[in-house]
């Protein structure tokens, strides 16, 4: 079975090493923003194999109960971009 919803799209992403990441762009199925607190990305995983899938990724969950865009953990952003910020990839959309 195939679930269809709206969700945000993944814009851009910097994290190059990711599994899902081709050319700056993400291809998961749909994501997951934070741990509660700190918006970093739970899907991003490095990996030298990348997919071959050529689908838009989209924002499935945000756990960041704090950030502006945040409604009943779900993105209400129309779209995010993930970047780093220090060590962590992280959504850059993150607002509060």
């Amino acid at each position: 079975m195939i679930i269809a919803t709206d969700m945000p799209e993944v814009s851009r992403c910097a994290a190059t090493e990711c599994a899902y990441n081709t050319d700056s762009a993400c291809h998961a199925r749909a994501i997951t923003i934070g741990d509660g607190e700190d918006p970093d990305c739970d899907t991003f995983f490095s990996n030298h194999e990348h997919t071959k899938r050529e689908r838009v990724a989209g924002v499935g969950a945000c756990k960041v109960t704090g950030c502006n865009h945040n409604q009943d953990f779900e993105c209400s952003a129309d779209q995010i971009e993930l970047g780093y910020s220090g060590d962590s990839v992280n959504c850059l959309t993150y607002a509060h």
